[in-house]
């Protein structure tokens, strides 16, 4: 990020990103380390509990383990910031349909928190878009410009 505004942004939702992860392994912990064999095999967990116990290990709902490969980096500060913007949208969708599942108060009202801080972080990268977007055109480079590499 060239712009020390910019630098601030990311790094503050940078963290409370890594909260989100923590708060959210927490309640697959809290909801799984009691599970009886019944239950585990009832709810299909058993192939998970079979490689991690109740360990929890960040996967997508599909089992699609987690890995830098699922961050979408571009290098250019304006394909980064609206690839932000849309990871937060997806952030959101996903929480909208936890929400949908969920029959536990608890895990509905941290849910519905950790789906309020993503709209926030959306409208927070569409900030740091307009920053930088103006920017770009003090110093005569625009939003979209084919020159730009030349």
């Amino acid at each position: 990020m060239p712009y020390p505004e910019l630098k601030g942004l990311l790094t503050d939702i940078g963290t409370e990103e890594l909260g989100h992860l923590e708060m959210v392994g927490t309640i697959v912990h809290q909801l799984t380390r009691e599970l009886s064999e019944e239950q585990i095999k009832a709810a299909g967990f058993d192939t998970y509990f079979v490689d991690r116990t109740t360990g929890v290990y960040p996967t997508a709902a599909s089992g699609f383990p987690y890995s830098a490969a699922s961050m979408a980096v571009k290098g250019d500060l304006i394909a980064d910031l609206t690839e932000d913007l849309a990871a937060e949208q997806k952030a959101r969708v996903t929480y909208d349909n936890i929400l949908r599942l969920s029959d536990d108060p608890d895990v509905s009202d941290v849910i519905r928190f950790l789906r309020a801080r993503e709209i926030v972080h959306f409208q927070r990268f569409g900030e740091g878009l307009r920053l930088a977007r103006e920017k770009l055109d003090e110093r005569n480079v625009y939003y979209i410009n084919p020159s730009f590499d030349k």
